[in-house]
C-alpha cells in the first residue's frame, strides 16, 4: 500500500469512531428501522429481494445493511479495516446477515471470489479512486453476464466549484484527472460540520466522460446517465434543504447539476 492509500486509510479509520456516533449517520435511528436509502437509488434498482449484491467503498455498513433489509445477499467492501470492524458489530448486533471484506477496492479479485446480480456505490467515492479504468474491470469482474452496475454520486461538474463566504460560489478545482494526486487537509468530517482535528489525506478529480469510458472499455452497456439539480448534503452555504431531504441553490446558481447516476450491464 502506497503513502497516498495510506494516509486516506488512516483518515477513514478515525473518521470511523466519530461518524459511529454522528447524527448524519443516526445509527440508531437505523437500528430502530430508520431507511437509509434515498429515493433515487431505490427507485433505479428496484426490487432487491434474492438479489446478490455487491457494494463498493461501503464505509462502516449502513447502506449495506439497508440493501440487506430489502431482501438482498450483501457484501460490503471497504479499505477501512475499522469500519468494516464496525459493519461486522452491526451486522451481528442487528442479525442482519451480511458479508464485509477489507480490501482496496483495486485489488479486490485478490481477495474475494464471487460473482454478483448487481455492484452497487454511492455518493463521495470516485474522487478516493486513482485508477478509473481498473475500477471499471474490477466491477466487469465482479457482475454476472446480465447483471448490472448502478452508481449515485457527486457529479463531478459540481466538485469544480468551491465557496468563499465574501465571493460566493467560484471555479477553483479541476474537473480533469491528474496522476498526482490533491493533497488536502480537513478539520473534522462532513459527518461532524468539519469539527475536530486537522487530517491530511490525497484525492484524485475524475470527469464524467472518464466515468462512462472506463465502464464501456470494460464491457459494460451504459442503460442511462441521469442528472440532478440537488444533493444529499449542503455542498454550499447558499443551499437550502427540500422536504424531499434534498439540497438546491434556490437562485442564480440553482442549474448546475449536483448528483448523476449511471446504470451499466454486463452483456450475457
Amino acid at each position: 500500500m502506497d503513502e497516498y492509500l495510506k494516509a486516506n486509510q488512516k483518515l477513514w479509520n478515525e473518521w470511523t469512531g466519530e461518524h459511529e456516533t454522528s447524527p448524519f449517520y443516526d445509527v440508531e435511528g437505523f437500528k430502530a428501522g430508520k431507511e437509509r436509502l434515498k429515493s433515487i437509488e431505490l427507485q433505479e434498482i428496484g426490487d432487491v429481494r434474492g438479489k446478490k449484491l455487491l457494494h463498493l467503498q461501503c464505509h462502516f455498513g449502513l447502506d449495506t445493511l439497508a440493501w440487506a433489509r430489502h431482501g438482498a445477499d450483501v457484501t460490503g467492501v471497504d479499505l477501512s479495516d475499522q469500519s468494516i470492524a464496525l459493519a461486522q458489530s452491526l451486522s451481528r448486533d442487528m442479525e442482519l446477515p451480511a458479508r464485509f471484506v477489507c480490501s482496496d477496492v483495486l485489488v479486490l479479485p485478490d481477495v474475494l471470489e464471487d460473482q454478483f446480480d448487481i455492484v452497487f456505490t454511492s455518493y463521495g467515492i470516485l474522487h478516493w479512486l486513482r485508477d478509473l479504468r481498473r475500477w471499471a474491470q474490477v466491477i466487469a469482474h465482479f457482475l454476472k453476464p446480465d447483471g448490472f452496475f448502478y452508481i449515485v454520486e457527486d457529479h463531478p461538474f459540481m466538485r469544480v466549484f468551491s465557496s468563499d463566504p465574501e465571493q460566493g460560489v467560484k471555479v477553483d478545482n479541476p474537473y480533469f484527472f491528474s496522476e498526482e494526486p490533491y493533497k488536502a487537509k480537513t478539520t473534522g468530517s462532513y459527518a461532524t460540520n468539519f469539527e475536530g482535528e486537522t487530517r491530511t489525506y490525497y484525492m484524485w478529480d475524475h470527469s464524467l466522460g472518464e466515468v462512462i469510458n472506463a465502464l464501456i472499455e470494460a464491457g459494460l452497456r451504459i442503460e442511462f446517465l441521469h442528472e440532478f439539480p440537488f444533493a444529499l448534503r449542503a455542498k454550499f452555504p447558499t443551499m437550502v434543504k427540500g422536504e424531499d431531504g434534498y439540497w438546491r441553490f434556490i437562485r442564480e446558481h440553482n442549474m448546475i447539476p449536483l448528483l448523476f447516476s449511471l446504470r451499466a450491464r454486463k452483456p450475457y
